[in-house]
């Protein structure tokens, strides 16, 4: 930053300035007093009174006044007992530079304009003009306004005032200015200006051409008029202390503006200011080329133009941004109904640039990244997310200046210069708006290779100088974020909370209502593979009693007989597999570190025959390999996974079935055997499914819905894939215990 100008400009903007011109001193500018200059233009007299007493003086004051020594003299010598007063009531109406008065002196006919600064009372008097009738002002003036009022955009009323107020005051060239923000630069939004002069619509100007403290003076004086840049500054007498000339109409000018003016050719200029809501919003600007004093008539009608433009921009900008928030808002309502029945962001996210402008929007939801709009690349977004800031949800986070607030995205300034992020949830979902780094057209205003008169501080105070400094200035920088693109984030944000905590409500309703039916499920489960039991019993001990009892029973009946065994034994095993998943439900996970060969040489008691049966070899896991889980259930896992191994071995070469962890929390079983086909491998987890009916194996086909039931008690998830030399590879995972979902 500048020195003694915190958090105005840049020190790029600085260095931009001084390779612009010759040692010229940015901070001197900077600290100017322009309100504390002591003196005013010539073509008027000054007078402070305080206490009935002439306090203060301009140095021409007795010539152009025709009365000698005012200094210190009382009041009286120049006005009257009832002038004072009238010119008191003024100034305590508080009507601004519009508070004038026609005086009589020996000297001739006087216009004075009237206002306090502290403890005195300020008189300014300029001789009166050749004097113009109220009709003939308020007629033009009138008209200008309803044309005026007719405007229908902010570019629209600014085309009619800059030619309405070139028609009252004949100025060559006026133009409305409007600053990007309230200590930023300003762009030329309309003009009227003479043929022979430099167009210089479209002309962006840096913040540095307007310091702080101009920009402050203009918020509380509405007009400012330069009537000749060559005039002979009549000082203030006594200079100590300084009069604060604030609200003075002859003030003199900074030095500084006044060469600026020079070195563009303007002779005389005049300034009226365009406020929003108390803060300065524009300029009219007006220059000519010759000398021109205003009279305070013409001055006041212009003031009142400045007013009445301010309210009717004021009233077309509550309009746009009321029209843009309802699209927005439309927007955002779009966005809303396609996420209301999945909380997941839809891949289309068109409406979100809608909602926000911008170049591109990227949306994080979990590890999903959707982007639409300009191509930033994978890089890009990357090198973004891992720079951003801890987001608070709901609260958006904003910058125009992502190389500078944040020097990990330096790089890609080019096309992500600004960001707004609304984070959306607590693991780093969000919403990012993007917009690219500003480009603007090298456009001057006056020819870079015509000769220009240079001041005492050279070149830098010429729009030559300004567009350099101003091309300088937004480089890597993109369009600021209105207070209506971060209103319309937080309230995106908060439909999206809305929706997210009516989702987390519902779920928990169905939670409860699922976990109700589950163990519903389960009773009833439970309850009639238990009471079913003992019927099945009886027929199977019945037909068995048959057999024993009935002799020389003929062939059919006595294979009829033996049918209704071996389905009752087939019935009274899938009712024992049903108990055994039901009560899974019911039994509490008693986890701890399980060494995992040692759990398969458990297993191996269990599935060894079979294994042994088929020639199928085990690969036992590494030494070392630990698993979180119940040993208990952990065994039923292995030992119907390498069964299954078993049952569905190849029918030649050799077999094997090899157990170990992936993953610190992932087992796999693979074997090479006759493998599951993709389309069925979901089902083959499913309760009684059995993959391979005529392939002669025996079994419930509940091994793999038992398994993943246990799985799923552990938090975890299982799934088949293609071993790498054929057959099937199971993989469980078995979560930390705090991460489990019970």
């Amino acid at each position: 930053m500048i020195e003694g100008t915190p958090g105005w400009v840049s020190a790029r903007v600085a260095a931009a300035e001084r390779e612009a011109g010759a040692a010229f001193d940015l901070a001197a500018c900077v600290r100017e007093p322009i309100h504390l200059l002591g003196g005013v233009q010539s073509y008027g007299a000054l007078v402070a009174v305080e206490d009935e007493r002439l306090t203060v003086v301009s140095a021409n004051a007795e010539d152009i006044l025709g009365v000698a020594g005012l200094a210190g003299a009382p009041v009286g010598r120049l006005i009257s007992d009832t002038q004072l007063a009238t010119l008191a009531e003024l100034a305590a109406a508080d009507t601004g530079n519009t508070a004038m008065m026609p005086v009589e002196l020996a000297a001739g006919r006087f216009d004075v304009t009237v206002h306090r600064s502290g403890a005195k009372l300020v008189l300014e008097f300029e001789p009166a003009r050749q004097p113009r009738e109220f009709g003939a002002f308020y007629g033009p003036v009138r008209q200008a306004l309803m044309r005026l009022q007719r405007a229908a955009t902010v570019g629209a009323a600014c085309r009619a005032a800059v030619t309405e107020i070139r028609t009252i005051t004949g100025y060559d060239r006026v133009v409305a200015y409007r600053f990007e923000s309230a200590d930023g630069p300003g762009e030329v939004i309309a003009e009227d200006v003479v043929d022979d002069w430099e167009k210089w619509l479209g002309l962006w100007f840096p913040a540095t051409d307007i310091p702080p403290q101009a920009r402050r003076l203009y918020e509380s004086n509405w007009i400012r008029v330069i009537a000749d840049v060559d005039d002979v500054t009549a000082r203030l007498v006594p200079a100590e202390p300084p009069l604060d000339l604030s609200m003075s109409v002859l003030r003199t000018v900074s030095p500084f503006h006044l060469e600026y003016l020079r070195n563009i050719g303007v002779r005389s200029s005049m300034s009226v200011s365009l406020l929003s809501g108390g803060r300065l919003w524009g300029l009219i600007a007006c220059h000519g080329r010759d000398e021109t004093v205003l009279s305070p008539q013409v001055r006041a009608a212009c003031e009142f133009f400045g007013v009445a433009l301010s309210l009717h921009l004021a009233a077309l900008r509550e309009h746009d941004e009321t029209w843009a928030r309802d699209r927005s808002r439309t927007m955002i309502a779009r966005v809303l109904e396609r996420i209301t029945t999945d909380v997941r962001w839809p891949q289309d996210l068109a409406e979100l640039t809608q909602v926000v402008d911008c170049d591109t929007v990227i949306v994080r939801d979990g590890e999903q990244i959707a982007v639409q709009g300009a191509e930033l690349g994978e890089e890009a977004v990357a090198a973004l997310f891992d720079a951003l800031p801890e987001q608070t949800v709901g609260t958006p986070w904003h910058s125009d200046r992502l190389g500078e607030d944040l020097p990990a995205l330096a790089g890609y300034a080019a096309g992500m210069a600004g960001a707004l992020v609304l984070p959306t949830g607590t693991t780093g979902d969000c919403v990012v708006w993007v917009r690219g780094e500003r480009t603007v057209g090298r456009r001057w205003a006056t020819d870079p290779n015509e000769p220009v008169r240079l001041g005492p501080h050279g070149r830098r105070l010429t729009p030559r100088g300004s567009t350099a400094v101003f091309l300088a200035s937004v480089r890597g920088r993109s369009m600021p974020w209105s207070a209506g693109d971060l209103a319309m984030a937080v309230e995106l944000g908060r439909a999206i909370m809305g929706i997210a905590a009516a989702h987390a409500q519902r779920l928990t309703v169905l939670n409860t209502e699922l976990s109700r039916s589950n163990i519903d499920l389960d009773s009833f489960a439970h309850a009639a593979a238990h009471d079913l039991k003992e019927p099945l019993r009886g027929i199977a001990n019945t037909a068995t009693f048959i057999v024993e009892d009935a002799g020389g029973l003929d062939e059919v009946t006595a294979r009829r007989l033996e049918s209704i065994q071996r389905l009752a034994a087939r019935m009274d095993e899938l009712l024992n597999s049903l108990l055994y998943y039901s009560r899974l439900g019911r039994t509490e996970l008693r986890r701890e570190p399980v060494d995992l060969a040692h759990a398969v040489r458990e297993a191996m008691e269990v599935a060894g025959p079979r294994l042994t049966e088929m020639a199928v070899q085990v690969g036992l896991p590494a030494p070392g390999e630990v698993l979180d889980a119940d040993p208990v259930l952990l065994d039923q896992v292995l030992v119907n996974l390498l069964v299954n191994a078993a049952k569905y071995a190849r029918a030649d070469g050799p077999r094997r079935v090899e157990v170990g962890l992936e993953a610190p929390a992932t087992l796999f079983v693979r074997d090479n055997g006759i493998g599951m086909p993709p389309h069925l491998r979901e089902q083959a987890f499913e309760l009684f499914r059995r993959l391979h009916p005529g392939a002669g194996v025996e079994g419930s086909g509940a091994g793999l819905a038992i398994v993943r039931r246990i799985v799923e008690r552990h938090g975890g998830q299982v799934w088949a894939d293609d071993s790498p030399d054929g057959g099937t590879t199971v993989r469980a995972t078995f979560p930390e215990a705090g991460r489990l979902s019970q």
